[in-house]
């Protein structure tokens, strides 16, 4: 059973509908009730990290989302500007994150591009990993995801890196830390590949 934190932001029916093609058992948590009862987690998001940060706060899932993820150990995936929330604070923004991972989310450079689109780093690219996860079980060492932001999150302890991207420098695009696991692209819209990133996380 899967539960995606529906706190009003992110691709929440892309989830759904991928899990479901799978045979994938998943449910809505709004509530911190609700989250209480999850066994995996998956906490989606878009948008400026700020927002998102201030409608996590409004949901009141944050205390629950702690208690599951760092006292109870619950296996947790952040996508997008959900994995970017589990860092200790972002340039986008003011608000703290969560801190459940060593890091500061910033702008992605862009001094070694040459082309008039910069940013948001907007597309497909390929990913390349740095260390064995099972997350990408059946997965090729360089596969293409799908990509749509402007900042990225430069991890304090390089252990927590699991694979990375390349535009004009390289990005942490995949991070782990014990049950803790995030993806800065949208592998609900990375076809194949995506639906068997998300598969491999619901069989952790």
């Amino acid at each position: 059973m899967i539960t995606i934190v529906d706190y009003g932001i992110g691709n929440i029916n892309a989830f759904i509908n991928i899990f479901q093609e799978q045979g994938i058992e998943c449910s809505l948590a709004k509530t911190p009730d609700q989250l209480m009862k999850a066994k995996k987690i998956i906490l989606p998001g878009v948008g400026h990290f700020d927002f998102a940060m201030e409608k996590l706060e409004e949901s009141g899932m944050i205390d629950m989302l702690h208690q599951q993820v760092i006292m109870h150990k619950i296996p947790i995936l952040g996508i997008c500007v959900g994995m970017q929330m589990m860092a200790d604070s972002s340039e986008e923004g003011n608000r703290k994150g969560l801190g459940w991972i060593k890091s500061k989310v910033v702008k992605i450079d862009t001094s070694a591009l040459h082309q008039n689109t910069l940013l948001p780093h907007m597309g497909w690219n390929t990913v390349s990993k740095k260390k064995d996860s099972i997350l990408f079980h059946n997965i090729n060492e360089a596969e293409d995801f799908y990509f749509l932001h402007s900042y990225c999150m430069d991890c304090d302890e390089e252990q927590n890196i699991i694979a990375t991207t390349y535009y004009g420098n390289e990005i942490t695009v995949v991070v782990q830390k014990d049950n803790i696991y995030g993806i800065q692209c949208h592998p609900e819209k990375s076809h194949i590949a995506g639906m068997e990133f998300l598969k491999n996380f619901a069989n952790i």
